[in-house]
């Protein structure tokens, strides 16, 4: 599904994934929400969630905790964590933004198995119709159907996120958002973004 909006573009693609192709996508995911918890007290104590400011605080230690997770799947965990806290504890309408909570301490996220995978030109690529994506056993590769303009906007247009989702019906899908180069409102796509806390974050309130 293809849609338009202010100069964005998002391309959503389900995997045909057989037996083992499917249980190594679950066992990243489940590897990645590890890391995202792992990060996740930090943003609690420090009440600091900007991206760099986390990398600097803990990438290190991460990647000693979680060595097979690769140096550039943890980078995609620390953005995965920043992404989600803009929302939390940014966006004017959360009930746990930081204008509600005042002095109080922040709650603690905690991410499900079930969260979304970010990825990046480093741990997924697509060329000439195939995608080759990160996970811990190695290399997956998908045959990808891509219509010609598809294609034209992969090649003319900023790859913003790439994100592996598990639909309800257990389906994994990709999505590519892309925009134009000029366009100046994409660094405040998150927090443009809808102010409910995903359905994959428990909110732990500090007693």
């Amino acid at each position: 599904m293809l849609y338009n909006s202010y100069m964005n573009l998002n391309l959503r693609i389900p995997l045909n994934t057989n037996a083992e192709q499917l249980a190594s996508l679950l066992a990243l995911q489940s590897a990645f929400a590890q890391v995202c918890n792992a990060l996740a007290p930090t943003v609690q104590q420090t009440r600091v969630w900007n991206r760099v400011t986390l990398h600097h605080l803990n990438y290190r230690s991460l990647r000693e905790r979680f060595p097979a997770m690769g140096s550039q799947m943890v980078c995609n965990a620390i953005y995965s964590v920043s992404r989600t806290c803009r929302v939390v504890f940014q966006h004017p309408q959360s009930p746990y933004n930081l204008a509600s909570l005042g002095d109080r301490p922040l709650p603690l996220l905690r991410f499900a198995d079930t969260c979304p995978v970010y990825f990046d030109r480093h741990t997924l690529s697509v060329k000439d119709g195939q995608l080759s994506m990160y996970t811990l056993e190695g290399r997956l590769h998908f045959a990808l159907a891509l219509q010609p303009a598809d294609e034209a906007n992969f090649k003319t247009m900023k790859l913003r996120e790439i994100v592996l989702a598990r639909r309800v019906d257990g389906v994994f899908e990709l999505s590519f958002l892309l925009s134009d180069e000029q366009d100046k409102s994409a660094p405040e796509l998150e927090l443009s973004a809808s102010a409910e806390v995903p359905e994959y974050v428990l909110v732990e309130e500090a007693v």
